[in-house]
């Protein structure tokens, strides 16, 4: 079920109703794909519906084939190289935004999600032992 937000609380909302500003790679009538504020690495978009619908909503929704196909599509031909696509679900994945959508990152060497021990050798060649 989808939760309703007003655009005083939900900057997604704000960016589909073009009272907030954003760099937009791609848009149709259902999904609007824009640059993030943030800049961590140089390719963070976010692909997101046009309807406000939570993350877990979004995920198990009909659209959300369409907008992994966008994701997909925009992350070959923007990083080359490699992509990640990353949703964040709840305060301990550091979601931020109550809107769903689906991160494209890339354009550099990403690096390990999280240390751990007991790696494999292919983890071992690119980064090592344990991170200080």
């Amino acid at each position: 079920m989808a939760e309703m937000a007003n655009d005083a609380t939900c900057e997604f909302c704000d960016i589909v109703a073009k009272s907030a500003m954003a760099h937009v790679r791609y848009e149709d009538d259902e999904l609007i794909v824009f640059r993030n504020r943030l800049r961590w690495v140089p390719i963070m978009l976010l692909v997101t519906p046009k309807e406000h619908l939570s993350q877990c909503d979004f995920w198990v929704s009909p659209l959300f084939g369409r907008a992994a196909e966008i994701a997909v599509r925009i992350g070959e031909e923007d990083a080359q190289d490699g992509f990640r696509l990353v949703s964040n679900f709840g305060e301990d994945a550091l979601q931020t935004q109550p809107h769903g959508h689906l991160h494209i990152v890339g354009g550099a060497g990403l690096g390990l999600y999280l240390d751990f021990e007991g790696k494999g050798d292919f983890w071992q060649k690119i980064y090592g032992g344990a991170m200080q």
